[in-house]
């Protein structure tokens, strides 16, 4: 961290903050990103009707949950997903029937 003198000196407890929540955002943002693109992978296979529709729910579900753990979305948001993901998967025509 390069300082000029006209900036002031942090104290020690703000800057391990500073790293507290850099690591902390990295770790939330990976956590929505995953559960984001698992809900997605999801949705695709429940719209075009595969055999790995179940496999794929059960995995956005999983994924969805450590995001809610890791407190990357609240566990009422992470319900609701999961929720509608079901019943999406329910509601669709089964594949081979």
């Amino acid at each position: 961290m390069v300082r000029s003198s006209a900036m002031p000196k942090k104290k020690r407890s703000a800057l391990k903050r500073i790293r507290q929540t850099r690591r902390r955002t990295a770790v939330k943002t990976l956590a929505r990103s995953a559960s984001r693109t698992a809900v997605r992978a999801a949705r695709g296979a429940i719209r075009e009707g595969g055999a790995k529709v179940q496999d794929l729910v059960r995995a956005a579900a999983s994924a969805v949950d450590k995001a809610a753990k890791r407190g990357a979305i609240h566990k009422n948001a992470a319900r609701r997903h999961r929720s509608r993901l079901m019943r999406r998967a329910a509601a669709a025509p089964k594949a081979g029937g």
